[in-house]
């Protein structure tokens, strides 16, 4: 299969060098044009515009949007459309509010799948959790591409119409919220509690066959390794928010309780005050482990 990379940042190189090792055809294009060339140099086609990867793709254009949420995915699309027909199929694999996306599914001429992408940077090498709205035909058709930038077909799967592929991440980054809440609040306990303990050990005992036991805590485990017990000049500002934003938003549309998605999402925005609570340090970190997201550290 051919398929057309529009942005080339971390996570589109990603799709990029996983779609080329799987054996499939890529060009690629973004605005910066060295990251052209190392896309080129480790096999793809390279384009010098957006219209230049529609023309290189001829009939039946396969083209997958990584760029950031918002209107750099209206401009893209504004771009391409000319050059596209109902027999094509458009991927965004960014983080967009799931109403853009069913706007953007009736605009768009060709065949529109939305797509919630999990796994950060480590999905360079594991491969990601994709999230998948829009027509059925258009998704099995791209199934040979979401099998490789996927862990595997276990990895990805339609979740139905459009829209409902960013649905289904914007609920997944709600409950992710909350699970680094928990985490935080829990690790602030042991380290202003009554021991003097290794929290680096502690997160290494329970990610060996307890309950709790998950990746979330495995990137507990190797902030305490690399950055001490006391999470050393790491700050409290964690950054973030819009997507548990949104699903704070659609439960209230849809009256259903999420207390616990809530107030992680308060006690988000709470760190932008300067109290310097430890659980916050530790979704701060956190946010690196998984996305690779800039670390605040605290001024000495």
């Amino acid at each position: 299969m051919q398929l057309g990379v529009i942005g080339l940042g971390r996570m589109g190189r990603i799709v990029v060098d996983r779609v080329l090792d799987a054996g499939h055809d890529v060009v690629a294009f973004d605005i910066d044009e060295d990251a052209v060339a190392d896309a080129a140099d480790e096999g793809a086609d390279p384009a010098d515009s957006i219209a230049d990867v529609a023309d290189q793709l001829g009939d039946d254009k396969r083209i997958w949007l990584m760029v950031p949420a918002g209107d750099p995915v209206d401009a893209a699309l504004d771009e391409l459309e000319p050059h596209l027909s109902e027999d094509d199929v458009v991927v965004d694999g960014g983080n967009s509010n799931f109403h853009d996306s069913v706007r953007r599914a009736e605009s768009t001429p060709a065949a529109y799948l939305d797509c919630g992408t999990s796994g950060g940077p480590a999905g360079a090498e594991l491969g990601f959790s994709l999230m998948v709205g829009g027509p059925e035909w258009a998704y099995d058709e791209l199934v040979p591409v979401f099998d490789a930038v996927a862990t595997g077909p276990d990895g990805h799967d339609r979740m139905g119409p459009a829209g409902s592929g960013h649905y289904v991440k914007m609920v997944h980054n709600g409950v992710e919220y909350a699970l680094m809440q928990a985490y935080g609040e829990g690790f602030e306990l042991l380290a202003e509690g009554r021991y003097d303990l290794d929290l680096e050990a502690v997160a290494r005992t329970w990610n060996n066959g307890a309950v709790i036991r998950s990746w979330l805590l495995e990137l507990c485990e190797e902030a305490f390794r690399e950055e001490g017990t006391d999470l050393g000049d790491v700050d409290d500002h964690v950054a973030g928010g819009s997507t548990g934003t949104w699903t704070v938003q659609e439960a209230l549309e849809q009256e259903v309780p999420l207390p616990l998605i809530y107030q992680s999402l308060a006690e988000r925005f709470g760190s932008r005050a300067d109290d310097g609570r430890f659980s916050r340090r530790l979704a701060n970190r956190l946010r690196y482990g998984f996305g690779r997201h800039e670390v605040a550290r605290r001024e000495e």
